[in-house]
């Protein structure tokens, strides 16, 4: 068995990610970390957990997390993440962080979408991506592991390939997207508050949004070539998914057939990408670590959805896929 902590343990990615964790045949949780509850059962914070996992929520240091546990899910908040994580990884742990502190390539890119100065430069850039569809070859063997952003995923997986095709514009790539309130985390906010959110649709962070320069960047990682695209995130008035619409031109005129047979030899035997021929919807893929894709060509210009949940392939679920990457374990291993 392999030993695991969460740290940050209050909030709905590291719910979901015990709860996998917890089927998982081959992790053993052995530490659940909070600055805020105190020494209370965790259960007594997520009630889903009562007879499942009522290990105390507790205060640890980096060094305490490193020597107790083998792999790390750090659910910090970003800019939290990247001040913990080098100590944890000096008392020997392996970390897979869900925060953006090492999505990026540059410390100045890191400060101009987050606002504060990075302190493990180092590591910006040389840190591998936990997409296992695009990076699997470079996840086997690391000690840290960038777990993806929920948007950027549903962007980046239904991109990528079509864009290192050739065949592409990388300019003028429109991406709207809809997310339930849970990627807005557990902490109240106005805009989350249920009179708000309930029966009404809202963009917001237009133009600003940060996982604009992850999409950007790691689609220049896998395909060679920097998009320039215009990212709109909408908060809808549901507890979970995202549905992506895409909009990309083709060089020469192309066919619907066309684009599926390029995603479908991109993705094929990926057990977790599902190119189908149908429009898609999220509930289609809430509680799984699916993501559905498809394609259609509208006036000449080719037009992807993609839908996924954002507390699982968003977030957990792709968590747990990076670490059956990591130890050698079967991809699928406590996700099916």
């Amino acid at each position: 068995m392999i030993k695991v902590a969460v740290l940050g343990a209050t909030g709905y990615t590291a719910l979901e990610a015990i709860k996998i964790l917890l089927r998982h045949p081959q992790a053993k949780i052995v530490a659940v970390t909070s600055r805020q509850e105190g020494s209370t059962p965790v259960s007594s914070v997520h009630p889903s957990l009562v007879g499942r996992l009522d290990l105390p929520l507790e205060d640890l240091t980096p060094e305490q997390v490193g020597s107790r546990a083998e792999c790390v899910f750090s659910c910090l908040p970003h800019c939290a993440s990247a001040e913990i994580i080098p100590k944890v990884l000096a008392a020997g742990a392996t970390v897979i962080d869900f925060s953006a502190d090492y999505r990026l390539d540059d410390a100045a890119t890191y400060l101009e979408w987050y606002g504060h100065q990075h302190p493990d430069t180092g590591r910006l850039g040389q840190t591998v991506y936990g997409l296992p569809e695009l990076f699997r070859d470079r996840i086997k063997g690391q000690s840290l592991v960038a777990n993806p952003g929920c948007y950027a995923t549903s962007a980046i997986l239904p991109l990528a390939p079509l864009l290192k095709s050739g065949l592409f514009e990388t300019d003028d790539i429109i991406i709207d997207s809809k997310s339930g309130v849970s990627g807005a985390g557990r902490s109240p906010k106005l805009m989350t508050h249920f009179p708000e959110c309930n029966e009404s649709m809202s963009a917001y962070n237009v133009g600003r949004h940060r996982h604009t320069p992850e999409i950007e960047q790691i689609i220049n990682r896998h395909a060679g070539t920097m998009p320039n695209v215009i990212f709109t995130p909408q908060l809808a008035p549901m507890d979970r998914g995202i549905f992506s619409t895409i909009y990309i031109r083709p060089k020469r005129p192309t066919t619907e057939a066309d684009v599926m047979t390029l995603l479908r030899d991109a993705y094929s035997g990926e057990r977790f990408v599902r190119i189908v021929d149908h429009l898609p919807g999220t509930k289609d893929t809430v509680g799984t670590n699916f993501v559905d894709i498809t394609a259609r060509v509208v006036r000449g210009r080719v037009l992807l959805i993609s839908c996924l949940d954002n507390l699982v392939k968003g977030a957990a679920g792709a968590a747990v896929q990076n670490f059956n990457c990591l130890f050698s374990l079967p991809e699928t291993t406590g996700l099916l």
